[in-house]
């Protein structure tokens, strides 16, 4: 099965929830373990690889907390997948053409290139900025509904 890891599913509500939490605005990486149902552990690992790959900024200390080092709509899935996982890669004759003998002459290898490049640019044009407007759309829609449901009496 061709599946992202969890670390890789964490990294991405993380993103998320710092976006939905407004620009440059520090959130507590204890808040986002709580609101995200991540492991507070995971949620510590996790800042520390975005942060590397330029994706989130932490601050330790009283004060601090974790922000997006660049604007929700700069940052795509696939920068938060390619952070955690490295490159996307379906198969690895997409990566390195040599290191299947039968490569250059193969379909499936074109049929595996076309998939991954339709992933690529696909993941490329989830911006979070997006992502946390639907879900802030969902939140609002959640809540019209309870609004409307009949209380019991």
């Amino acid at each position: 099965m061709v599946s992202i890891g969890k670390q890789t599913d964490y990294a991405a509500r993380i993103v998320l929830h710092l976006a939905d939490a407004g620009r440059g605005r520090r959130v507590t990486a204890r808040s986002v373990a709580q609101s995200r149902l991540i492991p507070p552990a995971f949620v510590r690992r996790i800042v520390s690889r975005l942060s590397a790959a330029g994706i989130v900024s932490a601050v330790r200390g009283s004060g601090g907390g974790i922000t997006l080092a660049r604007p929700a709509a700069a940052i795509s899935l696939r920068d938060v997948v390619e952070a955690m996982e490295g490159p996307l890669s379906l198969n690895a004759c997409v990566r390195e053409p040599h290191a299947c003998p039968f490569s250059e002459r193969c379909p499936v290898r074109g049929a595996w290139c076309d998939a991954n490049r339709a992933l690529s640019e696909h993941l490329g044009g989830v911006r979070f900025d997006a992502l946390a407007r639907r879900l802030r759309e969902g939140e609002k829609e959640e809540t019209r509904s309870r609004m409307r449901k009949p209380r019991p009496r």
